[in-house]
């Protein structure tokens, strides 16, 4: 039985998960977490063999979390299951010691298969997202000046290109509004930006609209 520790912050998203886990005799979710906080907290305090790792929850997430957790339970496996395809995104993660890296958009048979094979230890990348990693990463484009950014500042990045404010990212990131702001300065100055028009047209000219 592989215990399954369930990490995202959106309950319906948990919930369309554990309806199927139902369906797989071989998966227990023991645990539920919702922030970054609480995943520390989970790991410690519940036995599990698989972490399911939402990349962009409330407080410390991504790569950071992920490294961590690693520092607390090195031996853990971790799943991220991410709702960004990209091949950069997916590097620093795996980089950061996540051992599997899947796109919300997958089948359900595939995201079980990729569960299974990383709670044994193995490693599990999405075909077309290897095949991404293998000829993008190395391409011209990856070397566009977002790659510099730490994966706060990308995810504050992203959120700047909805429409949020300072305010609502903050809220939404569980930090201050003052970190939010130190995280936009530094990216307007990685990304050579002046303006929210310019990090708009940044944004379409590479794809990184959400």
């Amino acid at each position: 039985m592989i215990r399954l520790l369930l990490a995202d912050d959106h309950a319906i998203v948990r919930g369309g998960l554990k309806q199927i886990f139902l369906l797989a005799a071989d998966i227990q979710v023991v645990g539920e977490a919702v922030d970054g906080s609480e995943v520390m907290e989970s790991v410690r305090s519940i036995p599990c063999d698989l972490l399911l790792l939402d990349l962009n929850m409330p407080g410390i997430s991504g790569a950071d979390l992920i490294v961590r957790v690693k520092s607390h339970k090195p031996e853990l496996p971790i799943l991220v299951l991410s709702m960004h395809n990209e091949p950069q995104v997916a590097a620093r993660v795996l980089k950061a010691g996540a051992n599997g890296y899947i796109t919300k958009d997958c089948e359900p048979d595939v995201l079980l298969h990729a569960i299974r094979k990383v709670a044994a230890h193995g490693k599990y990348i999405a075909p077309e997202l290897a095949e991404k990693m293998v000829f993008d990463v190395t391409s011209l484009a990856s070397q566009a000046p977002h790659h510099q950014l730490s994966d706060r500042e990308l995810e504050v990045f992203r959120l700047l290109t909805t429409g949020m404010g300072v305010n609502e990212i903050a809220t939404q990131l569980a930090i201050s509004n003052k970190t939010v702001s130190t995280h936009k300065a530094r990216l307007f100055e990685k990304l050579n930006l002046s303006s929210m028009a310019d990090l708009m047209r940044y944004a379409m000219q590479n794809n990184l609209l959400s």
